[in-house]
């Protein structure tokens, strides 16, 4: 691995130079995309194959592996990984730790940043380098709800809306004890921010956190609004209307199944405002995007190839197609600006919260498990003071990540409780070791990281000695984690290549 990446840097300074004026040839490559854009993504390899005026074409062998599993597949073993990938921004920093992002060139970044709208520019952004291609600008939420129940006139309003869902008895589904991603809503309404600073490694240096404010207090007691009502539910997904909800804040995700559910009776808007000591907070909320990247190459030639291929992937009449086929919210701002793209209700209403919402830049892996829990302390709280002391909680938990070594590696599991920005030490690796009581549970598995991060390129498939210890999950383990057979006491060794398990 070390090698292969040595080579790919020392390729990729030359990248600048390379010209197709005399390249005639053929390269292979693998491409992961989504199910859903397997066969789309196959016609448009094909019809860059036949249009274009560089004199190469790809043999494309496009894989159907999701957004989601991309990252994981990748810093797992770069050199095995697809040559072109997608995945959700949230993953973007630890690929770039792991050496699984070839950088765009100058002349790449220019066109970027010209025809994507700025949050997805910032998604791909380490330092001041260009790492991806933004694909999609969908990733975002609003608010759906069922007309039949939810009279127009009080879909800006959340103490109506409430009220509304509590005299009919209908659910309002919104995550706020179960996921950050939906809980910053309230925060971002009073011009809370939560911004991270990585270096050009990826690796978290700094952040900007005004949650523990008087701005973050009127937040939570916007939010202690929903929380508190009966029938409020912490749970998402277009499921939720056949569940006896009446509002649901999701994504375009979701559309299609709503439509489903509530025919004629469904209203797609952008979120509510709430009022606390009469001044209303319009609910904000994240923006996010899907990335494609590039695989650092050996052969810079065949790598500038591929940057071109994904240039044209990733411009305005691919992301069309896209948004044609698949009704994808595309990034680029002409498709944005679209008439077809303009009449979709779901991505209306994401354009209609654009102005509330925030890019969703590169945050700390450990946030989301730090920042959910305020919803639990919210919901807890019987006065000021109990809110207060939520916020209180959350920043010390904030403040205490840059406590940790970024150059350790602990190994999280089950043992203590998955904690990834542990500070006791225990479960470090003390000289590349770890000796561990493995508890009995449900589920004896754990995997090695930095501490505050979940992305790792060290676990099962790196074991060479021990192996008949642990479990070979097969596909069952796509994150490679060591998972072992049964509990007791091992010690656990990382020599730099290879791991090994031994039960003393």
């Amino acid at each position: 691995m070390k090698k292969f990446l040595a080579i790919v840097l020392a390729a990729v300074m030359a990248l600048s130079m390379v010209s197709f004026a005399a390249a005639e040839n053929t390269y292979d490559v693998k491409i992961w995309v989504a199910e859903a854009a397997k066969e789309l993504t196959e016609k448009q390899v094909a019809a860059f194959n036949a249009n274009n005026e560089f004199g190469f074409t790809f043999n494309a062998t496009v894989e159907a592996v999701s957004e989601a599993d991309a990252a994981t597949q990748m810093i797992t073993d770069v050199e095995a990984g697809g040559d072109i990938y997608c995945f959700a921004q949230d993953q973007f920093a630890r690929l770039v730790q792991a050496g699984a992002l070839d950088p765009l060139g100058k002349k790449a970044s220019e066109t970027v940043i010209e025809n994507n709208d700025a949050g997805t520019v910032a998604a791909a952004l380490s330092g001041d380098t260009l790492y991806a291609y933004p694909l999609t600008a969908d990733n975002g939420y609003f608010m759906y709800y069922d007309k039949s129940v939810i009279p127009e006139e009080d879909v800006d309003s959340l103490e109506k809306l409430i009220a509304d869902c509590e005299k009919a008895q209908k659910y309002f589904a919104f995550e706020q004890q179960t996921s950050a991603w939906y809980l910053a809503s309230f925060f971002f309404a009073t011009g809370c921010v939560s911004e991270w600073t990585t270096d050009d490694d990826g690796n978290f240096v700094s952040v900007h956190d005004t949650f523990n404010s008087p701005e973050g207090l009127i937040a939570v007691k916007g939010m202690k609004k929903l929380v508190d009502s009966p029938y409020h539910l912490s749970a998402g997904g277009a499921d939720q209307f056949q569940q006896g909800a009446a509002i649901l804040v999701s994504g375009t995700w979701d559309f299609a199944k709503v439509q489903e559910y509530l025919g004629d009776n469904m209203g797609v808007t952008d979120l509510p405002s709430f009022e606390v000591d009469g001044k209303e907070y319009h609910l904000g909320s994240f923006n996010g995007c899907k990335l494609m990247g590039v695989k650092p190459q050996v052969d810079e030639v065949k790598g500038a190839a591929i940057h071109k291929l994904v240039q044209y992937l990733t411009g305005a009449q691919c992301q069309m197609e896209r948004f044609e086929t698949l009704a994808w919210g595309p990034s680029n701002k002409e498709d944005q600006a679209s008439e077809e793209v303009q009449a979709n209700a779901g991505l209306a209403a994401l354009i209609a919260q654009a102005p509330y919402s925030v890019p969703q830049g590169q945050i700390h892996g450990s946030w989301w498990d730090i920042a959910k829990v305020i919803g639990d302390d919210v919901k807890a709280a019987t006065d000021d003071a109990g809110l207060q002391a939520a916020l209180d909680n959350y920043y010390n938990k904030i403040a205490s990540l840059f406590k940790l070594d970024n150059n350790a590696l602990l190994f999280v599991g089950a043992w203590n409780g998955w904690n990834n920005a542990d500070e006791a030490e225990t479960y470090y690796l003390k000289d590349g070791s770890v000796t561990l009581d493995v508890p009995e549970s449900d589920y004896m598995g754990g995997r090695i990281v930095k501490p505050g991060d979940w992305g790792t390129d060290k676990g099962f498939a790196q074991i060479t000695e021990g192996k008949e210890l642990v479990k070979d999950l097969g596909a069952e383990n796509p994150d490679n984690n060591i998972v072992f057979a049964e509990a007791g006491n091992y010690t656990v060794t990382w020599d730099g290549t290879a791991i090994t398990v031994k039960k003393n």
